[in-house]
């Protein structure tokens, strides 16, 4: 398992988010994208419903946060997760396609689709965000997504912390057609809280400015309190240990 250097860069309120008006399937969460779709793949996890988004444009804030400025949906589409072989620890070739070109090469919004998941036997509280790289060179993401709250359009001002003391390799590495999965459990003491119905997902906070980020409609709102997201990992299954 991958250890990751410290982020220290502060997490700010969420905001107002992008609107993807998307339609939740088979009991998933429902999720927005890139400006290109990707093809339908198998998957563990349920099918959920995709959209393209254009990015507005906007340049990056001093301190993104969690819920990013408004967007336009472009189209829709259904597609299921795909196996991610991001961070897999391979050799690096050198090329475009390796972990060494991901290092140096952060992703693109506009190379990614975005995706909010509740996978069969998963907590109750707990979502998977799935981001994959329909690029055809490998990227380099912060070690977790940034994820704020919503309900009804309105942010709750509540932003899921992620684990401190990481050190390790300069970014996570997502390989062309490749997933990274990340954790977020909305409310892991079980305490009270608002209910949301939305989570807002910047995917790269290092590197992406807030135009960048997707809200994403739950199909299945919960309560939130003291939300923690996980590290980026491989598959569903890690992602659930990483936080």
């Amino acid at each position: 398992m991958r250890t990751y250097r410290l982020r220290t860069t502060a997490l700010a309120a969420a905001t107002a988010g992008l609107a993807l008006a998307l339609t939740a399937c088979g009991g998933s969460d429902s999720a927005g994208g890139p400006s290109a779709n990707p093809a339908a793949t198998k998957s563990a996890d349920k099918p959920v419903s995709t959209g393209t988004v254009t990015p507005s444009g906007e340049g990056a804030s001093a301190a993104p946060s969690a819920a990013p400025s408004a967007g336009k949906v472009t189209g829709t589409g259904t597609a299921a997760a795909t196996p991610a072989k991001a961070g897999s620890g391979g050799k690096d070739t050198g090329d475009t396609t390796g972990d060494s070109y991901a290092y140096t090469h952060p992703c693109s919004a506009r190379n990614l689709t975005v995706k909010v998941t509740f996978p069969t036997g998963t907590p109750a509280t707990v979502r998977v965000i799935t981001v994959t790289n329909n690029g055809s060179t490998s990227c380099g993401l912060d070690y977790f997504p940034t994820v704020g709250f919503s309900a009804k359009g309105s942010a709750l001002g509540l932003q899921a912390t992620a684990p401190g003391g990481l050190g390790g390799a300069p970014a996570y590495p997502v390989h062309p057609g490749a997933t990274a999965y990340a954790a977020v459990d909305l409310n892991p003491s079980g305490g009270n809280g608002p209910v949301a119905d939305e989570v807002n997902v910047l995917a790269d906070k290092e590197h992406m400015p807030n135009a960048d980020g997707a809200s994403l409609q739950l199909a299945k709102p919960g309560s939130v309190a003291h939300p923690k997201v996980g590290l980026y990992r491989t598959n569903t299954r890690d992602a659930l240990t990483a936080f």
